[in-house]
């Protein structure tokens, strides 16, 4: 690794500009889950794929160890969405569709999706990087851009500011939450209430905790850093660690066999052009492939409503939060990656020819994911994972895909009934 530098620091002046740079930590560890999700939804599974037994050994180490690293984002998500309650702001699910090339973000990070491969995984090496480090993107990713304004601490509405590195981001958070507690009082600084974070009762994260102070805040800071980029220069077990030992164990796979290919042909693949996206991209045109892709999109956004609901629940006992985190687990393992899979064994359509369709994690509805009030919520997700079930089951007797769809109806029909049973509990307490 090469020494590490010292990087421009982030300063943050007030609660409206801390509260402005973790809305955009939490856009940024969504979309790099989303990122993760793609590359290991694309990898093959079966020996009717071309691979070998020892193959198939390799590839299966790979798909576990990328998707771990993506739950460990949920996590980090989760976190971040802590620290932002705990000062009194809003959860924040909502991202900019893919790919971003623009200058949402700092003008060191673009996100884009990538099939499992050498490319994928420098890219995601670069984004996981320690702090200093120069490791360069992947080559479809030189394009250095520059965000269109210089911070100003004169201005009253907070800006973007230059992080490099993912930890040099959580660095200046922390070093904010120290000044802000120093000016604004700790007390007055951490305003929200515990009440409406996630902690490991919810979803079985021991390191998922509750911020109220000082110390807890800089504990979930620390956890980020530490799974992501690794402890101050110990990075082997980290998430850029682990990542460098599957691109090396790539290479040697690759050096017996040239032309080992662990992935399917995917491109991410769209239902629809979407206005935050400016350049052109790759639009399914065959029919049942795009009732996939439109199940997986809705099944994803119902997903983020019900975590959502979840860091707004107010006035929601222990048992429906139960429920709720029970639901949005219950459709990323259940629902969400097994449609993932299938559609990267799925054609984009003629337009696309020897291209499968990667899920593209569309969004549609900037506001969709808010639901505020408890009971009115309850029926609203409850109805939607219902049309999502159905729709699954007319799908599956259209065109059986191997059996691969009734499981997930199953898991859509089964988390329906989980939730309709809230509403009744509900009408009967009104």
């Amino acid at each position: 690794m090469p020494p590490l530098g010292r990087e421009k620091e982030i300063v943050i002046e007030d609660r409206d500009e801390l509260i402005f740079l973790l809305s955009e930590a939490a856009t940024l560890e969504h979309m790099v889950m989303c990122g993760y999700l793609f590359a290991a939804f694309s990898l093959k599974h079966g020996k009717d794929e071309g691979l070998d037994s020892e193959e198939l050994r390799a590839v299966g180490r790979w798909d576990s160890t990328v998707t771990e690293v993506a739950v460990q984002e949920m996590l980090h998500l989760s976190l971040v969405n802590n620290l932002l309650t705990s000062i009194g702001a809003a959860p924040h699910f909502l991202r900019p569709n893919f790919p971003v090339h623009s200058k949402y973000f700092s003008s060191a990070v673009q996100m884009v999706l990538l099939p499992f491969g050498e490319q994928a995984l420098r890219h995601f090496m670069y984004l996981e990087r320690p702090e200093g480090s120069s490791l360069k993107d992947a080559e479809s990713l030189s394009r250095h851009l520059q965000r269109s304004k210089v911070r100003d601490h004169m201005e009253l509405v907070p800006a973007g500011q230059e992080f490099s590195t993912i930890g040099h981001l959580y660095r200046g958070v922390e070093r904010g939450l120290v000044h802000l507690a120093d000016k604004y009082g700790e007390k007055r600084l951490f305003a929200g209430s515990t009440q409406t974070q996630a902690t490991k009762e919810s979803f079985g994260w021991p390191e998922l905790v509750a911020v109220h102070d000082l110390k807890s805040a800089a504990k979930a800071v620390e956890t980020i850093i530490v799974e992501g980029e690794g402890a101050r220069g110990d990075w082997r077990d980290a998430h850029f660690g682990r990542f460098l030992q599957i691109h090396d164990e790539l290479r040697d796979v690759r050096s017996g066999n040239p032309a080992f290919e662990p992935s399917n042909p995917v491109i991410p693949a769209y239902i629809e052009g979407h206005s935050d996206v400016a350049e052109p991209v790759a639009m399914i045109t065959d029919p049942f492939t795009l009732k996939v892709a439109e199940l997986f999109n809705a099944s994803y956004e119902t997903a983020m409503m019900i975590l959502t609901r979840f860091f707004l629940h107010v006035d929601t006992s222990q048992e429906e939060l139960r429920t709720l985190s029970d639901a949005a687990i219950g459709l990323m393992a259940g629902v969400l990656q097994p449609l993932g899979r299938l559609m990267t064994t799925l054609p984009v359509g003629t337009n696309h020819p020897g291209r499968t369709a990667g899920p593209a994690f569309e969004v549609y509805r900037r506001i969709s994911y808010v639901l505020p009030h408890r009971q009115a919520a309850w029926v609203i997700l409850h109805e939607r994972l219902s049309e999502l079930a159905d729709f699954s089951a007319r799908l599956e007797a259209s065109r059986s895909v191997e059996g691969r769809l009734g499981p997930v109806g199953e898991s859509l029909r089964d988390l329906s009934k989980r939730l309709e049973a809230r509403t009744d509990a509900g009408r009967a307490e009104s």
